[in-house]
């Protein structure tokens, strides 16, 4: 009869390729793809509590080591890529220059918060770091905080999944869609905040970043 492992496709690649699997899938979200990682984090926590074929201590740290380094690439990404597109092309699409300036400047004040604690929410993980480079928020501030976040993630997941097993993932599921879906209210609040005082904003953004937006 086929262990429970070898009918999960992921816990499958993950007993097939151990910490690579691990650091490839939880590095590719971090990046900014649709990808598994905290299942592939949890999976292979389970495993190294009931096979004893992965060491809880790697597991742990090859997840933070994905999730610093994706976010990093996600960073990069936004910053070369992203900011470029919008500042040249955003008006298209009603992005102006005073509107990506705010951008920055909210990422100044916050954006330590979104990425740090983005990594427990499913789609600001894939997401903050695309966005803490496409605002340019200071890499040094973004490492730190994105280190804290993937260690603290990685140990909670980790570490949960590896002492009480399954019990994490039906712990986890409902946890994951009550953090998306504060944060998504969140999100909708501070939309709605920004629009109403949009223009008083801008000018503090203006008067945070003077002159014109440079393109380096």
């Amino acid at each position: 009869m086929p262990s429970l492992i070898s009918c999960l496709p992921i816990e499958e690649f993950v007993v097939h390729y151990g910490y690579w699997a691990i650091f490839l899938i939880v590095g590719l979200e971090s990046a900014g793809l649709p990808l598994p990682g905290e299942i592939t984090l949890i999976s292979a926590a389970i495993i190294a509590a009931t096979t004893q074929s992965l060491d809880i201590g790697m597991v742990i740290a090859v997840a933070a080591a994905g999730a610093v380094i994706g976010d990093n690439i996600g960073y990069w990404v936004g910053r070369e890529f992203g900011f470029h597109l919008l500042l040249r092309h955003g008006g298209r699409v009603g992005i102006r220059e005073r509107q990506l300036k705010l951008g920055q400047f909210l990422f100044l004040r916050h954006g330590g918060k979104v990425v740090f604690f983005g990594r427990m929410v499913a789609v600001l993980r894939v997401l903050a770091a695309l966005l803490a480079g496409v605002n340019r928020m200071p890499w040094p501030h973004f490492l730190a905080c994105n280190i804290g976040g993937g260690i603290l993630w990685a140990c909670l997941y980790g570490g949960g999944a590896y002492l009480f097993g399954r019990q994490v993932q039906e712990v986890a599921g409902p946890a994951s869609l009550l953090a998306l879906l504060a944060g998504i209210i969140v999100m909708l609040i501070s939309a709605r905040y920004i629009r109403g005082h949009q223009r008083a904003m801008e000018d503090a953004a203006e008067r945070a970043l003077p002159g014109p937006l440079q393109d380096i």
